[in-house]
């Protein structure tokens, strides 16, 4: 039996949470984490047909005359990443490589340090991304969870309208489990509202809809042996 060491106060030092660096611009915390491969899988596992680019935490470079933001999620639609990704030139997003900035961009608010609503907004408005968004799970910079906005021209404008026309995708705040946690998620849907699925979500989608056809046919064999008619001569 292993025995669990409890770390007792008078033993040991124990820092203010508070007082700790648990998020900044290269550090993740574990919700974020988590809504990042949420929203990159979900991409990759249900738009196999088509041709864009999702990242998390991959630097945008949109002038030669600043540094480059990161964003915590985008998706640039019609792009692909260089077959030979280990060149320099090729290990991020240049948008004068790729011709055009990514057509979403979206931050997860884990504190009041990043100015989402102020400088990066600013940046991402000059970069001109289609659409900006801003999830504040906590409400830490304003009493709305879920700020949307749309380039029109080329100035932002805050919009209450969560279907993004220009990528033919919307987004919702959805309940359910993810990686074995069960938390209100923020996800890519279809216009029907249907959240596109993750691979493990579509495989469990699949099993049930093999499992629902084998009942099926497991009933009409029944009902067609009660008939006198033994299926397996059909």
């Amino acid at each position: 039996m292993v025995e669990q060491l409890l770390i007792n106060d008078d033993d040991y030092y124990v820092p203010d949470a508070n007082l700790l660096v648990t998020e900044n611009d290269t550090l993740d915390n574990f919700a974020a984490a988590k809504y990042k491969r949420l929203l990159i899988s979900s991409l990759y596992s249900s738009l196999q047909n088509q041709t864009f680019l999702a990242e998390a935490n991959v630097a945008i470079y949109y002038t030669d005359l600043q540094p480059p933001i990161v964003p915590d999620v985008f998706l640039s639609l019609d792009v692909q990443v260089s077959e030979n990704w280990w060149e320099k030139q090729n290990r991020c997003y240049m948008v004068w490589r790729f011709g055009k900035a990514p057509e979403v961009v979206l931050e997860i608010v884990s504190n009041k340090e990043g100015d989402e609503l102020g400088k990066k907004l600013k940046i991402y408005e000059h970069m001109r991304a289609s659409y900006y968004i801003v999830y504040d799970p906590n409400q830490q910079l304003a009493e709305k969870i879920l700020h949307v906005y749309e380039l029109r021209g080329t100035r932002y404008f805050e919009t209450s309208e969560t279907w993004l026309e220009q990528v033919g995708l919307g987004i919702t705040l959805w309940q359910g489990e993810f990686e074995n946690r069960q938390d209100t998620w923020l996800r890519w849907c279809y216009q029907n509202g249907t959240v596109l699925p993750t691979g493990d979500e579509r495989a469990e989608q699949e099993r049930q809809r093999a499992e629902q056809a084998e009942q099926r046919s497991q009933l009409l064999a029944e009902k067609l042996r009660a008939m006198g008619v033994d299926p397996d001569t059909l």
